[in-house]
């Protein structure tokens, strides 16, 4: 065992803490992956990173990186902060661990940053594309001048506007970072020579970034950043900013040159797991010299079943189809010896036949791509319309009272070809009209590309990507669909379903667990955390980790850390109510047994001192809970709503402040994960029912089915587990550190007894939740009151 107490950042770690990290030391030796369920204060940051920098500083492996993943953003600033913590207490012989976090272009291209140049968060990654390759193209073999010029002329536009006395456009030069750059805040144009208007937008940052790289083919691309990584510590996606932008170089361009350089590096989950990301960004950190952190791993099967699965809405397909036209349409009018319509840019016939030869898709495919796409769009509305005659008599007059819909494609409950794939059949198209399609949308977006001069995303090799993926995936494991999404679209005729809705041809990936495992088994080893996992046989299963562990004999190591926080601080009870059902409490708004025990339970929590958080099944179940605590208590109750990120965070900071209030939120929200409820910020949390989702919808059945097949027991895997640690992330809110006092209520009889659908074996088995019927719980929270008011 090395000295990893001289990373760890701490003077005395915690017992868990000792056995987490030598046993994720000990497992990465092998190869292996350590999975730990750690209750909050476990300090699983600590014990990920100090385990990881030891293995890789250890000059016995063959480890080089930590890479971190996390899909919440209060957890990847705690990396930050850790590494950080780490750095600050190496003894003066350790270089410092280098780190970088990974954000995306809008949040560091410093256009973008400022809203300079017309370059947006709309815009931002086309408009990036387009000008890389205006200033590779200006600069590379056969370009008109250098990246060293056009650095230079940048600069000295900026300089030239100082020397007059002129002010740029928004009254001063580009900042951003609190940094000043090099340049003005508009993009500079190249035009050496060239008649007036015939000038060429660049990126200087994207210029110097090429000037600074070496000439030579084996020099490496670190060379262009402009630190060093022996003495930077962890690099923050702002600091990265403020580095680059200083020596006037793209910021972008240096996060992807430093990415194989540093020893921390911090991301999300997509940074390993979405196939595009990897394809253009990541790719080179998919080795065994990388050690894995999965943080908040519990997400991680949802989170993966999301980036693997494939879709492409309607209007997609309309543009596919206008792109696949303006292809075709020179190559026809030249045969047909016509004119090509007038004030349209677009491709010329040598163009596209140059593009066909060298691609090997012939012009015969490009339209019969087009016209796959069209009916495929026309058999689309079809089955829409069809829908909603079916489910909304009379909807054409009733738009704005339309309900989002899922369309199966073929019975949920029993894997069988999907009816689209039929239709096609009998409409005559067959595999290789499925197949070729990704070919044929590839070079029509190249073709486009060209012609305009603009690198931009295209509409149709994403459409070609999808009918690909759509004819290769099964039909167990995939469950095809078409989704319709609530939206309003004034330009659509007053009757069609377009006004209303957004329509989408779906692919979902029902059982990530391949691509979860295949993944995993492409690193060295590494850490799955969490302070939700168990059951843990049933997460090692549906994550892949038993198949490597089966097949690949990669040791996969459990531990479990409970809450070491002093238990006197704390009261928890699992109340023995009536199930929270559909078949026991009915709508919202019925007056029943069920409801009425469940408001006098909630309304018994919420009375209590200080901020209580009352998470239930729904939005519409919220609604319900908080008009019944308007009726009952007297401190300002809040409810939240499926709502947009902005109005979240301020109802989160009207709850965190003043005197205690009634926070009533979904389970199925953004309040009961990944939010730092700490100190007084949260007194009492109670969870009402078992939130599994809606099993009635048609995606739910596909995937419980598939679970079936893979696991066994469909139900438990896909729904039950789930919705256990949906509970448990919220009840886990309340006790953040060792000071923190509260109460934590789980309400609905499945969490306190033993029945045919018991949840009570998926909660930690250290016994604190304690059965109580509803007539206890007043007992129970007098006590915690004492003890409040005795403090």
């Amino acid at each position: 065992m090395t000295n990893w107490r001289a990373i760890f950042g701490h003077d005395s770690p915690y017992e868990p803490q000792v056995d987490g990290i030598e046993t994720a030391i000990e497992t990465g030796q092998e190869g292996g992956y350590t999975v730990i369920e750690g209750a909050c204060g476990t300090g699983k940051t600590m014990i990920a990173l100090t385990a990881g920098i030891d293995l890789v500083r250890d000059p016995d492996t063959d480890y080089e990186r930590v890479l971190v993943l996390t899909s919440v953003k209060q957890q990847l600033r705690q990396f930050e902060a850790d590494l950080e913590t780490i750095n600050e207490n190496l003894s003066a012989d350790w270089d410092p661990i280098s780190g970088l976090t990974l954000v995306g272009k809008a949040d560091v291209c410093p256009y973008n940053r400022e809203g300079a140049a017309g370059i947006d968060d709309g815009n931002v990654y086309d408009r990036c594309e387009t000008l890389r390759d205006r200033t590779r193209d200006l600069t590379g073999e056969g370009g008109e001048t250098t990246a060293q010029n056009l650095a230079a002329r940048a600069r000295s536009q900026q300089i030239g506007l100082a020397d007059s006395g002129t002010r740029a456009s928004d009254g001063r030069f580009l900042e951003t970072a609190g940094e000043p750059t090099p340049y003005p805040p508009e993009l500079p144009e190249y035009g050496e020579g060239g008649p007036v208007g015939a000038e060429t937008e660049y990126c200087p940052f994207y210029a110097q970034y090429l000037e600074d790289l070496p000439d030579d083919e084996d020099g490496a691309a670190a060379e262009a950043v402009p630190y060093d990584f022996t003495d930077a510590g962890m690099v923050t996606p702002e600091e990265l900013v403020a580095r680059s932008v200083r020596h006037g170089t793209c910021p972008h361009s240096v996060m992807g040159a430093a990415l194989g350089e540093v020893e921390v590096v911090i991301g999300n989950y997509y940074h390993a797991f979405d196939p595009r990301t990897v394809g253009s960004f990541t790719g080179a950190l998919l080795d065994d010299s990388t050690f894995v952190v999965c943080d908040e791993a519990h997400m991680l099967e949802p989170r993966v079943r999301d980036l693997v699965s494939e879709g492409v809405a309607d209007a997609t397909l309309r543009d596919a189809e206008t792109e696949l036209s303006r292809v075709i349409q020179p190559v026809k009018f030249e045969r047909e010896g016509r004119q090509a319509e007038g004030g349209s840019k677009t491709a010329d016939a040598d163009l596209v036949r140059g593009e066909l030869n060298e691609s090997g898709v012939s012009f015969e495919e490009l339209n019969r791509t087009l016209e796959f796409v069209r009916d495929l769009r026309a058999e689309l509305d079809r089955r829409v319309t069809a829908s909603l005659d079916r489910n909304y008599r009379g909807w054409q007059s009733n738009l704005t009272e339309l309900d989002d819909e899922e369309i199966p494609l073929r019975d949920p409950s029993k894997p069988a070809e999907d009816e689209l794939s039929e239709w096609a059949r009998e409409a005559g198209y067959g595999d290789a009209d499925w197949v070729r399609a990704e070919a044929v949308g590839a070079v029509a977006g190249r073709i486009l590309n060209e012609a305009e001069d603009e690198d931009r995303s295209r509409a149709a090799p994403a459409v070609g990507r999808v009918l690909g993926e759509w004819y290769r995936q099964d039909h167990t494991d995939y469950f095809r669909e078409i989704e319709l999404e609530r939206t309003w679209d004034d330009t659509e005729p007053a009757d069609s379903w377009r006004r209303a809705y957004n329509a989408r041809l779906a692919l979902h990936n029902c059982v990530p667990s391949d691509a979860i495992g295949d993944r995993l088994g492409m690193f060295g080893g590494g850490i799955l955390m969490s302070a939700t996992l168990e059951p843990m046989d049933a997460f090692t299963e549906v994550t892949g980790l038993q198949y490597l562990a089966r097949e690949d004999d990669r040791p996969v190591v459990e531990r479990r850390y409970g809450l070491h926080f002093p238990a006197e601080n704390r009261e928890s009870f699992a109340v023995s109510a009536p199930k929270f059902t559909y078949d026991n409490r009915g709508r919202p708004g019925e007056e029943n047994p069920t409801r009425r025990s469940y408001a006098n339970a909630i309304a018994k929590v919420a009375r209590l001192p200080g901020n209580v958080l009352v998470g239930m099944p729904s939005y519409a179940e919220a609604e319900w809970a908080a008009g019944v605590l308007e009726d009952r208590i007297e401190k300002p109750i809040l409810r939240d709503a499926a709502s947009d990120d902005e109005t979240t965070q301020s109802l989160k900071a009207d709850f965190f402040a003043g005197d205690g209030k009634v926070l009533v939120t979904s389970l199925r929200g953004t309040l009961t994960e990944g939010v730092d409820y700490s100190g007084d910020r949260l007194a009492a949390a109670v969870v009402c029912g078992v939130p599994i989702v809606n099993t009635s919808s048609p995606r739910t059945k596909a995937v419980r089915r598939a679970y079936e097949d893979a696991f066994g027991d469909g139900f438990t895997y896909a729904l039950t587990i789930p919705a256990v640690r949906k509970a448990r992330q919220a009840i886990g809110r309340v006790i953040r550190s060792p000071d923190d006092v509260g109460v934590r209520v789980l309400l609905d009889e499945r969490y306190a007894r033993e029945s045919w659908d018991s949840v009570r074996p998926y909660l930690p088995a250290d016994g604190e939740f304690q059965p109580v019927s509803p007539d206890m719980l007043d007992v129970g929270l007098e006590r915690f009151r004492s003890r409040l008011s005795s403090q």
